[in-house]
């Protein structure tokens, strides 16, 4: 292996490559059509071993993406695990170029263009395992950064509860996904789990009677039984073009990855209005403000209010880690943020990580979803008609019993399932 490596990148730094590459070894995983590491010529192995073991590293850390990121004096590589950004050992500045041509070439995108942002997949199968990777690459200054995105299949088969639902909350979801029209919003940032919230709903509805159709940009997750389709701009298929197609397939519930537009969130509309349960998500701090939200792209008021069933906001909270969580008692100025007493507080579980070799040592492992669930009833759609404002709208959501997600959180906090810190870190105090 030393000799291929002194003959594709010289021998000036042969101790510091052989350390490097000491613990690379011929993993057993299959990238792409099923190239393996022995396939390939002499020159070429250590590089893809190495990417090979990188990949394979991130899934054994359980990780959500895997990012390569070029800076002045290193090439750096981190982990994002249950959503943090954790640094692994970095490769030699030197072998930047042939990591990054190798992940772009099993991503299946142009190694020559290095100008304009990229986007590929790369299937990898390990043991009998195949998980999909969706690979950006972006420009820098100092060479493209490279982010693979880490798309593992078990995450669909998840129940609501393992998402986070408690089963008052599951309840008033599963009610609002089993309507018959009408749309469900879910909303927050990127990364705060939209997208498995909504694939797990359509497979808790994925019946034989009903027809799901799908449009996404991209189709992140292939299910069975589900007909998905991937939006393609440069020749026309939009998202509003292809839902505009996709209702002439009569489908029983339609999933649009995103309303983006004004045309989109039209179309979208006028089908719940014509017997079509339509998922999709938006970007919005809170569930109310998701009606203030499609009033700014144009909709109106009356289309609104006659169309929206419920909006569902999520943020991702950090899980104790169920190996080593141990209670604690928890200090009083805990206790005044929660707003309990210590008479309270004896009949909560308050709980931390110790810290194990499954959690890598931080007490925590996996993530939990806190939520804020806003259904639309008959006062509150006569409210959305008349264009109130959302501070009215989310005061009255709040009077008739909807939660914040920081008080979701508190209940989670509550019940040991997650630390007041991890709430406290994602949502945002009432005003």
């Amino acid at each position: 292996m030393l000799k291929a490596i002194d003959a594709a990148y010289g021998s000036a730094e042969d101790r510091k490559m052989d350390e490097f590459f000491e613990g690379v070894e011929n993993e057993k995983i299959e990238i792409g059509d099923g190239v393996r590491p022995e396939d390939v010529s002499e020159e070429d192995a250590p590089i893809i071993k190495y990417v090979h073991s990188v990949i394979k590293d991130a899934l054994e850390m359980r990780a959500s993406d895997i990012h390569m990121e070029p800076l002045e004096k290193k090439f750096r590589i981190r982990f994002r695990v249950d959503g943090r950004l954790q640094e692994q050992p970095d490769p030699p500045k030197r072998l930047q170029p042939a990591i990054i041509s190798r992940t772009k070439l099993m991503a299946n995108v142009s190694l020559a263009e290095k100008r304009v942002p990229l986007d590929g997949r790369i299937n990898v199968k390990v043991g009998e395992k195949v998980i999909d990777l969706r690979v950006s690459t972006l420009p820098t200054v100092h060479g493209e950064s490279i982010v693979m995105r880490i798309l593992d299949k078990e995450s669909l088969s998840l129940g609501l509860p393992q998402l986070g639902f408690f089963s008052d909350d599951q309840t008033v979801f599963e009610k609002v996904i089993n309507m018959p029209d009408g749309i469900f919003l879910v909303t927050g940032p990127t990364g705060s789990g939209k997208s498995t919230t909504l694939y797990s709903a359509l497979n808790v509805i994925n019946q034989s009677d009903r027809k799901i159709i799908t449009v996404e940009d991209p189709v992140e997750y292939e299910v069975s039984g589900i007909n998905q389709v991937q939006v393609r701009a440069e020749v026309g298929m939009t998202f509003s073009a292809a839902l505009r197609a996709m209702l002439r397939q009569a489908p029983n519930i339609v999933m649009v990855g995103e309303i983006r537009d004004l045309e989109t969130a039209e179309i979208a509309i006028n089908a719940s209005l014509t017997g079509h349960m339509v998922f999709s998500t938006l970007h919005t701090n809170d569930a109310p403000s998701a009606v203030s939200r499609l009033v700014d792209m144009g909709v109106k008021p009356f289309l609104v209010s006659a169309s929206l069933r419920a909006a569902l906001a999520q943020r991702l909270v950090r899980s104790i880690c169920q190996n080593c969580k141990q209670p604690y008692e928890p200090q009083a100025s805990e206790l005044s943020v929660l707003g309990i007493n210590a008479e309270q507080a004896a009949n909560a579980s308050f709980m931390e990580g110790a810290g194990c070799d499954k959690c890598g040592d931080n007490g925590f492992r996996g993530r939990k979803g806190v939520f804020e669930i806003f259904t639309v009833n008959q006062e509150l759609e006569e409210m959305i008609y008349h264009n109130v404002s959302i501070v009215d709208l989310r005061k009255k959501a709040r009077e008739m019993g909807m939660r914040t997600m920081r008080e979701d959180g508190f209940r989670k906090v509550l019940a040991g399932v997650t630390t007041l810190s991890e709430v406290m870190l994602v949502t945002t105090e009432e005003e």
